[in-house]
């Protein structure tokens, strides 16, 4: 690598090396390594070599779990990982082969990447034009593969630049905490006024937050079991079908508490994880980017062995409604689900879009119009839980329009085009002023209206197929995947998964 001394520094800093990544990344003895000796040689006038500097790229074959993968990881004790030790053919070449022989590729990411260091203007003889020759082949790999197999980036130390844009062009992200991620680091935003350090400029808060890493963990062992599981519930390529697994837990298994999950007062919280836990598999929920968007929970899961993307609502976060982070985060999701064949599972409980000024600052209904072609758009089987609240333009987006999807509904129920909170004054604000008691008034209308929106007397026209004991809710999803696994077709995706 970069000299005894340079890699004695990263283990000082609390950091594994390149190597050692790769080897706790992988099935043990399963690494091939391709470019070993690759790096920028020196020759004396005889065509002797007389130094090599290791290229700051290390990449291969190898497995995880038995399954074929391509790896690559940065060598930041090869000048910080920069462009003056680059051979850009490596980190290409990996890409390639991840694209052509349909392998998950996972990139292991400290430095910029190979990317810019004002250095190479010197070391180069000139100024690299960005996506120059051969420039935007590489670009085109690195966000093209997303549409084609499955893309894990791990951050695990200062990661800027083109680093950063290889990090969060990926399906599944996760950074260390004593890590951090930034267009340009600390001394380039200097310029700007902005004296920050690295943690101040893109800690893990900090990503996590925006949206632009979905996980942080605090070892870099922890991010590689991350990276592990995440890769479990896909397929090796968008040609094949995500796998079932083994399970030993009762597809029929009732939980009674789900009989009470529901306060009856609807202006009273709960917790929607409990839920999710007691209907997927036993520790099979595996959550993405919570902190981002959080009024909208995403993640992986299993129903007797079989992977599903679910989507559940978060009513500690504006009550469940939709927020512009939330409806980009349901983007993101449907996308993995279409562009991977998983069926999608929703246990919904949204109030309808956030509204307000900072709803509209945020353009929130133009990105839940989005969100709603996306989950329109996609092909995969798709099953609705209606746990609470289903109302207004968000509500409208609790299933694909135009094809069959299951959808059930708890007692707890309740939908129409808005909630009655606010509506009720609108509507009958004469009845209202003209009473003797404005205040009776208000709750004898509220009380008649909420005994005609009761979930039974939608079920009664056919407004809502089937009213279900929250109990059998594991059953009936376990069923829907069964019955979901047969109809999925391989192959690639009119709308693939966008960075």
């Amino acid at each position: 690598m970069g000299g005894a001394d340079k890699v004695k520094r990263q283990r000082d800093q609390g950091r594994l090396n390149v190597r050692e990544r790769i080897d706790k990344l992988l099935d043990q003895n399963t690494f091939h390594e391709i470019g070993a000796v690759s790096g920028i040689a020196e020759y004396d006038t005889g065509g002797e070599l007389t130094n090599l500097t290791p290229a700051n790229c290390v990449f291969g074959r190898g497995k995880v779990d038995g399954r074929p993968v391509v790896i690559v990881g940065d060598d930041f004790t090869v000048r910080g990982g920069s462009a003056d030790a680059s051979i850009s053919a490596k980190p290409l070449m990996a890409e390639e082969m991840a694209h052509d022989f349909r392998l998950p590729i996972i990139r292991v990411i400290e430095g910029s990447g190979g990317g810019g260091s004002v250095k190479t203007i010197e070391t180069k003889g000139a100024a690299n034009l960005p996506g120059g020759i051969g420039g935007t082949k590489w670009y085109a790999y690195t966000t093209g593969n997303m549409a084609r197999v499955p893309v894990v980036g791990l951050g695990l130390g200062s990661v800027a630049g083109l680093g950063a844009a290889r990090l969060v062009a990926s399906h599944y992200s996760v950074m260390t905490k004593t890590s951090a991620m930034f267009v340009a680091g600390p001394p380039v935003v200097a310029r700007l006024g902005q004296k920050l350090d690295k943690q101040e400029l893109g800690g893990w808060e900090i990503q996590t937050k925006s949206g632009a890493i979905d996980h942080a963990v605090d070892t870099e062992e922890e991010a590689f079991a991350c990276a592990k599981r995440f890769l479990s519930y896909l397929p090796s390529s968008v040609f094949d079908l995500p796998a079932t697994t083994p399970c030993d837990d009762d597809p029929e298994r009732a939980d009674e508490s789900l009989s009470k999950a529901v306060p009856r007062n609807r202006r009273q919280v709960y917790k929607m994880r409990p839920i999710i836990e007691s209907v997927v598999d036993k520790g099979s929920f595996f959550e993405m980017g919570q902190n981002f968007g959080r009024s909208i929970i995403t993640g992986l899961a299993r129903f007797e062995g079989r992977a599903v993307l679910l989507l559940a609502s978060d009513p500690y976060h504006y009550g469940g409604s939709w927020t512009a982070e939330a409806c980009q985060k349901v983007i993101r999701a449907v996308d993995l689900a279409e562009t991977f064949h998983l069926p999608v599972v929703y246990l919904m409980d949204c109030p309808g879009f956030m509204i307000g000024l900072e709803a509209e600052k945020s353009a929130t209904i133009r990105l839940g119009v989005r969100a709603m072609a996306a989950v329109n758009q996609t092909t995969v089987p798709w099953c609705t839980i209606i746990v609470r609240n289903a109302f207004g333009v968000a509500g409208v987006v609790h299933q694909p329009a135009n094809r069959f999807s299951m959808r059930y509904a708890w007692p707890s129920a309740y939908w129409g085009s808005l909630p009655l909170e606010g509506g009720i004054e609108a509507a009958y604000r004469a009845d209202i002023d003209a009473a003797s008691d404005p205040k009776a008034k208000m709750q004898e209308i509220e009380e008649r209206l909420n005994k005609l929106r009761s979930p039974f007397r939608s079920a009664e026209k056919f407004w809502v197929e089937e009213v279900i004991d929250p109990r059998k809710t594991r059953s009936l999803i376990c069923e829907f995947a069964r019955l979901a696994e047969p109809v999925r077709t391989p192959g690639p995706s009119s709308m693939a998964i966008r960075p």
